[in-house]
């Protein structure tokens, strides 16, 4: 229906062109047949093939394809930016032509010449209103989108007004324009694609805006330059309406291009973002390399005071250790001695502080603390808390006041989460080091494997969560973790490490301890839903982190979904884990969604980038998403056949109406009486998510 009308669209623009190019030809004398065409014919052609080609570039596809900005800029200027070429040429022959005073026939050159022109023109103005529409709309809200149909709306009406021959008082005039203005400035401030977007790629967005706005100033020129040509004698209200369009147009490359250039000093801050996720990597890949507690230690105070910027640290580590020993309490300085800590130290015991975050960003406020630190100004002290011991306290300091932000803050409060997982497994792999009984051994890395999985589901109004994990031996290397984002969003992740045992466990810790530490907001995000990772961005992070830890001959298969509750969909990046099962309860269907992607740790380097892509779906109510490990289609039964992609899709089938936990248990029943006598040779791991027949009204 939508390729209907617009190819109707299309026929109606083309026929009301040729309209114009006879009543341009009429009015330039140029066919004495044409000589009596009346004005307002000239003028209702135009407004038709105006109206018809904004129409017809509406209803195509959308020409924002993914996260391609730069590609979208590409190609409007290959074909707009052609346009503008063409007309430019076409502008100058006909100048040529005036200037030589052309003998009879020449006025009809020229009639043709401006009403090509004009149409390549309105041509030029429809499709770079409409990429711009898709720019500006990116991510946006539906209030958003309603605001742009009605500034549509509203200046369509305005400009075609101006093609009639009543006009309203000049006040009218500029007060009706300065309010479209306004309103088209509020929405043209909403670039937030410009966010996404490298260092290079800014600048190569900026050469391309700029060879826009090159492109509507030949065709503005050459409209202003023939508004008043007498050999033409085009009606009055036309030229204007032209300018005045080209105006509207320009403004929103302008307004782009401010935004993208500067935004510009964001990339090295987004440089600044990495450098503190490698931070933070290293401390998980200590472990791998045998390194000691102190050593831990050292690189989580290094690392906090590089990223903060702290004038000074230290670091306080308990007596007792978690392996039960009792040995001296250590400390850790950096930039600060040993007699200024401990005066800072005792001046906070007065105010209890032990154990619990504290920021102070006036340490003048209060006396006991500025008399004893009178050079620093602001305060953080980060507890290092595991499930079951306590593993030392860290104090950053700066010398200026309101010098920690929240963000920084929270960046701080990753590196102390991701310290404990690496002190934890580090103390697992301590105590199986030292413990002769394999038996024993497995033992203790099952209970903190356990501890790793959780156990508290998510729950809420739009859906149902369903999980099952099973490990072939005593600990496993599968894993699924949940985030619950602003904005009524859910990270869920799901993997797989090659192997089992010990090493996949290990392993499985640190994806984990990853996706905390990936998953932490944006301070630049314009908002809350865009403060986190794309699901392709994260897996190419990931890998990233992994390529320093994981052995040559392992790899990680994964999947990350954000499903977004308020937009009604979800969108997920396959890192060469399983397909995933899905039932459209609108079309009654049960398939895979079949995407690519390569598993974490195959390439090492930065080309992995363009071996994994988003997936965007759009979910409805009644909907069934299943997710699983190959631990689960692998299983053999007594014939040792597979049970299979095609079992599991049959048996969704036969279920989905029933609630997620129930479908979990049918698939189950049937893959254990598939199964019956024959031994776990995978880890079995099975995800059901339901979005719930009746979903709640998104928040306004």
């Amino acid at each position: 229906m939508r390729q209907r009308l617009s190819f109707c669209s299309l026929v109606l623009a083309v026929l009301s062109w040729g309209l114009l190019l006879l009543g341009t030809l009429g009015r330039a004398h140029a066919v004495p047949g044409l000589a009596g065409w009346p004005r307002w014919g000239i003028i209702l052609a135009q407004a038709v093939f105006v109206l018809f080609v904004f129409l017809y570039q509406r209803g195509r596809p959308d020409p924002l394809q993914g996260y391609d900005f730069v590609g979208l800029l590409r190609r409007l200027v290959r074909g707009p930016g052609l346009i503008a070429a063409v007309a430019l040429a076409l502008g100058l022959l006909e100048r040529a032509a005036a200037v030589a005073r052309l003998p009879a026939g020449g006025p009809a050159l020229l009639a043709v010449v401006y009403t090509v022109n004009l149409g390549l023109f309105v041509v030029f103005l429809a499709r770079t209103n409409y990429a711009w529409r898709s720019l500006i709309l990116f991510r946006s809200t539906v209030r958003l989108r309603t605001e742009w149909a009605l500034f549509e709306v509203l200046l369509g009406a305005t400009l075609l007004l101006r093609l009639l021959s009543w006009h309203p008082p000049a006040t009218v005039n500029t007060v009706v324009f300065t309010a479209l203005a306004l309103f088209g400035a509020y929405l043209g401030t909403n670039q937030k694609w410009v966010a996404y977007l490298s260092r290079r790629q800014k600048w190569q967005a900026v050469a391309y805006e700029l060879l826009l706005l090159l492109g509507l100033l030949v065709f503005v020129q050459y409209f202003r330059a023939t508004r008043f040509d007498p050999l033409l004698l085009a009606p009055e209200p036309q030229g204007a309406f032209l300018v005045l369009t080209a105006f509207f147009a320009a403004f929103y490359s302008v307004t782009g291009l401010l935004v993208t250039f500067f935004n510009l000093p964001t990339a090295r801050v987004h440089e600044q973002r990495r450098a503190e996720v490698l931070s933070l990597q290293r401390l998980t890949q200590i472990i791998q390399r045998g390194q000691s507690e102190a050593e831990i230690y050292q690189t989580l105070l290094d690392a906090a005071a590089d990223t903060a910027q702290a004038d000074a640290a230290w670091l306080d580590v308990p007596a007792e250790n978690p392996a039960g020993k009792t040995t001296a309490a250590t400390e850790y300085y950096y930039k600060v001695s040993p007699a200024e800590a401990t005066l800072l130290r005792d001046a906070l015991a007065h105010y209890r502080l032990s154990g619990v975050n504290f920021v102070n960003n006036n340490l003048a406020e209060k006396p006991a603390l500025a008399a004893v630190a009178p050079h620093y100004r602001s305060l953080v002290l980060l507890p290092l808390h595991g499930t079951q011991h306590r593993y030392g306290t860290l104090y950053l300091l700066k010398r200026i006041p309101y010098g920690f932000d929240p963000e920084e803050v929270s960046v701080l409060r990753s590196f102390t989460d991701q310290t404990v997982l690496s002190l934890e497994n580090l103390t697992l792999a301590t105590l199986a080091l030292h413990n002769q009984r394999t038996q024993e051994e497995l033992k203790i890395a099952s209970e903190v494997q356990d501890s790793l999985i959780p156990k508290n589901l998510p729950t809420d109004d739009w859906f149902e969560i369903s999980t099952h994990s099973l490990a072939a031996k005593e600990v496993g290397g599968d894993f699924y973790d949940f985030l619950v984002l602003p904005g009524r969003r859910l990270a869920v992740l799901i993997g797989d490490v090659s192997g089992k045992g010990v090493t996949a466990a290990f392993h499985m810790a640190q994806m984990k301890g990853i996706f905390h530490a990936l998953m932490q907001g944006n301070p630049l995000a314009k908002n809350e839903r865009d403060r986190f990772p794309l699901p392709s961005r994260f897996m190419a992070q990931a890998n990233a982190a992994l390529a320093h830890c994981l052995e040559r001959s392992s790899f990680i298969t994964s999947s990350l979904y954000i499903i977004d509750y308020e937009q009604g969909g979800f969108m997920f990046a396959r890192a060469g884990h399983c397909h995933t099962l899905y039932y459209h309860a609108l079309r009654e269907e049960v398939f895979y969604f079949q995407s690519a992607g390569l598993g974490l740790g195959i390439i090492r380097n930065e080309g992995y980038e363009k071996h994994i892509n988003n997936q965007f779906y759009d979910y409805g109510p009644g909907d069934v998403m299943v997710v699983y490990t190959d631990g689960i289609v692998e299983a053999r039964g007594a014939g040792q056949e597979e049970y299979g992609e095609d079992r599991l899709k049959l048996r969704l089938e036969e279920c989905y109406y029933q609630e997620a936990d129930a479908i979990k248990q049918f698939i189950l029943n049937d893959l254990n009486a598939f199964t019956t006598g024959q031994p776990i040779h995978d880890d079995q791991t099975l995800l059901v998510i339901k979005f719930k027949a009746v979903q709640p009204e998104p928040a306004a």
